[in-house]
């Protein structure tokens, strides 16, 4: 794909002065949320499956998670987790800038493998990660048991910055990546794809019993 078809995609939806404000805090805060492609398909991916309830581990300043609630039933409630407090107070001014309703969205502080394993199992539509990048196979334990049948689970960063198609990229973070491509790709129980937005979209349907 040539850099012009590819920025087109990345623009196809564009953005509103909420989201262009959330991605000026993230700069501002060093945290790089999920670029435009892929919050697109995030909402995309929620209308899907009439998500009701959600998880997002990796808060940032709202980006994805104002995405994934556009995408939401107007009654759905998404639960975001994230270490920093601040990244969270940011993103409740996103969502209620955006308009929406504080009864829609609990932001959680702490560590995700502290939290979401407190939380229901089967009872999500769909959960969405993008936090430290080493713990992305314990985030996918997690999510499969937190998910119905039916549910989606998503990951951003699964390009890495092109690094993990490269073999002589040997990093942590980048080896990380190449064993949640290949848990999922593996695992019978799920339906995969790998989708070239953003800096990658490698999302999964659990598949009904």
């Amino acid at each position: 794909m040539r850099p012009e078809s590819w920025a087109y995609a990345e623009g196809y939806t564009g953005e509103d002065e909420v989201v262009t404000g959330a991605r000026a805090a993230a700069e501002d805060s060093g945290v790089s949320p999920i670029g435009p492609g892929g919050a697109a398909a995030l909402t995309l991916l929620a209308a899907a499956v009439g998500a009701k309830a959600v998880v997002e581990i990796g808060t940032g300043t709202g980006v994805s998670g104002l995405a994934l609630l556009r995408g939401m039933r107007a009654d759905g409630t998404l639960t975001t987790v994230d270490l920093d407090a601040e990244n969270q107070r940011l993103a409740r001014k996103t969502f209620l800038d955006a308009g929406i309703p504080s009864q829609r969205f609990r932001l959680i502080a702490g560590s995700a493998l502290d939290v979401v394993p407190r939380l229901t199992d089967g009872h999500y539509d769909l959960v969405f990660c993008d936090a430290d990048k080493r713990e992305y196979t314990g985030y996918l334990a997690e999510a499969l048991r937190l998910l119905r049948p039916g549910g989606v689970v998503a990951f951003d960063n699964a390009l890495w910055h092109d690094r993990v198609a490269d073999p002589a990229q040997r990093d942590p973070d980048t080896l990380a990546i190449r064993d949640l491509i290949r848990a999922i790709r593996e695992d019978d129980d799920l339906v995969s794809a790998l989708l070239p937005v953003g800096d990658g979209l490698l999302a999964a349907v659990k598949r009904p019993d």
